[in-house]
């Protein structure tokens, strides 16, 4: 009888596991493809927590990604002037807006913004994130403990990678690629 116990305790904390980490993957879906991130909430708690809210309220669907640098970095998530599905969309203007929530406090990590991280975009102010987001390309040392990194593309990065690029200077994309989906696995 003990050891059907402890079986049984052994089985349902796998799957309460297993659960557990099914709700921090993310889907994205892009024109070229599907991209599965794993999201750190033990690390950054808020940031994912408002990544996952805006994601799975169907607020991402549609944004652009109105900055692309070659070698460095995707950016997206301006849900206010960068959603080419709402009337206040503005490419030219896409970059400074963010949600109606409130901006969120850093929560720097020890998390180095390498290939395939996902990362909080912000102003100078350090708690000025709210909804961008920016995907790395390549390693970006000069962007670890200044930036809230809370996720990793862990499938589908060469779809990333397929993202149009921007002006090399500026980043600055013309008909830009955007985001068909974001939601929870």
């Amino acid at each position: 009888m003990k050891y059907f116990t402890y079986l049984l305790i052994l089985l349902f904390s796998l799957k309460t596991t297993n659960s557990m980490a099914q709700n921090d993957i993310m889907i994205l879906k892009l024109e070229y493809g599907e991209v599965e991130i794993e999201l750190y909430p033990e690390k950054a708690p808020n940031h994912v927590k408002r990544f996952k809210e805006l994601a799975d309220s169907g607020k991402y669907d549609g944004v652009v990604f109105h900055r692309v640098i070659d070698g460095f970095m995707a950016q997206t998530g301006d849900v206010k002037y960068g959603n080419s599905n709402n009337a206040d969309y503005n490419l030219s203007l896409a970059g400074t807006g963010g949600s109606d929530l409130p901006n969120l406090k850093s929560e720097f990590t020890d998390i180095a913004h390498t290939r395939g991280i996902l990362s909080a975009a912000r102003s100078a102010d350090p708690d000025s994130a709210n909804s961008q987001f920016f995907i790395c390309f390549d390693s970006a040392p000069h962007l670890d403990r200044q930036y809230s990194a809370f996720g990793k593309v862990i499938k589908g990065m060469d779809f990333v990678d397929m993202i149009k690029k921007g002006n090399p200077n500026s980043g600055a994309v013309d008909d830009p690629d955007k985001i068909i989906s974001l939601k929870s696995k």
